[in-house]
């Protein structure tokens, strides 16, 4: 057991690489890839369990604690990257499918990376994971009004079978998880450093599966969208800071901020696209899912440098 803990420690300290390792695969091989698509809704819920394992009391406790920063974290993650994601669809030419899949990305929660990142920028983590944690409790809502009133123009949104399906892919198992770690304790705790392992595969089967159905896509248009992806990525991350800043926080909780704004939940954002709209729609997810590991190692390191003044 020591021995698959310190493998998948490994595994979730070299997450963007393997990430980047199987777009690459799902690329050269789409024909062996595409056929996990049907599965991508079961691993995303799987990843989802697995964060429900390691959510505690402590978490929402921090909500309550400091209800006025977390209530920022939440405002800036689902105001300004919708409204970035909408205007990078309206300056940079693109087809409706991919503008539905930006949106998407951009209405969707922060991601579990956030909390590792801000750890690494040395950034206030207890705000990061209260902000993810709150934010994809309130997804099931926020994420299909806000397609619903930004991406309809593009395709249609059917905003109730949205509803459900987050509720069944992601408060499902998160609650399942949170609700393992009180009946089970001792096989919660036993199983939580195998855990990286576990969301890591998820996650990059995931990529490879949408990278394999859309290598079409991605041949004709995938610089466009990756250099759309490094935007929307990018000025979140600065946005975020600056709107933390302008709030009166200090650098530690902008630096939360920051990086929560900047990384989406992409697993869902592909899930989504793929069961609501097109694989096409799902290739900013897959994309966003490689780039924003990267971008996020490389704001961690320049964050950590950032001192108080």
């Amino acid at each position: 057991m020591k021995a698959l803990a310190r493998i998948s420690q490994f595994i979730g300290n070299t997450f963007a690489l393997w990430v980047l390792l199987f777009a690459a695969l799902g690329f050269f091989f789409p024909d062996q890839f595409r056929q996990l698509t049907p599965w991508i809704v079961t691993l995303l819920g799987i990843i989802m369990f697995g964060m429900g394992l390691t959510i505690s009391a402590k978490d929402f406790g921090e909500v309550l604690r400091r209800p006025v920063d977390v209530g920022i974290g939440v405002i800036a993650q689902f105001a300004i990257m919708p409204l970035l994601a909408v205007a990078l669809t309206r300056l940079i030419p693109m087809s409706p499918e991919v503008a539905a899949g930006v949106i998407l990305v951009g209405c969707c929660p922060g991601g579990t990376s956030s909390n590792v990142m801000t750890y690494l920028a040395k950034g206030d983590t207890a705000l990061s994971v209260a902000c993810t944690s709150v934010t994809t409790l309130l997804a099931p809502i926020v994420t299909p009004f806000l397609m619903l009133m930004l991406a309809s123009e593009y395709l249609p949104v059917d905003a109730w079978a949205m509803f459900q399906s987050i509720l069944k892919v992601v408060l499902l198992p998160l609650a399942l998880g949170f609700l393992a770690q009180r009946l089970l304790p001792g096989v919660v705790r036993a199983a939580v450093p195998v855990l990286p392992l576990v969301s890591v595969t998820g996650i990059v089967l995931i990529v490879a599966a949408v990278v394999g159905a859309s290598k079409g896509a991605i041949v004709q248009s995938g610089l466009m969208i990756l250099a759309v992806v490094i935007l929307h990525n990018g000025l979140g991350y600065l946005i975020g800071f600056l709107a933390a800043r302008a709030a009166g926080l200090n650098l530690a909780r902008r630096k939360a901020i920051a990086i929560e704004v900047g990384m989406q939940n992409s697993g869902l954002a592909a899930a989504l696209a793929t069961a609501y709209f097109s694989p096409v729609a799902a290739v900013p997810a897959a994309i966003f899912s490689v780039w924003h590991n990267i971008s996020g190692a490389l704001a961690a390191s320049i964050m950590a440098r950032l001192r108080e003044r």
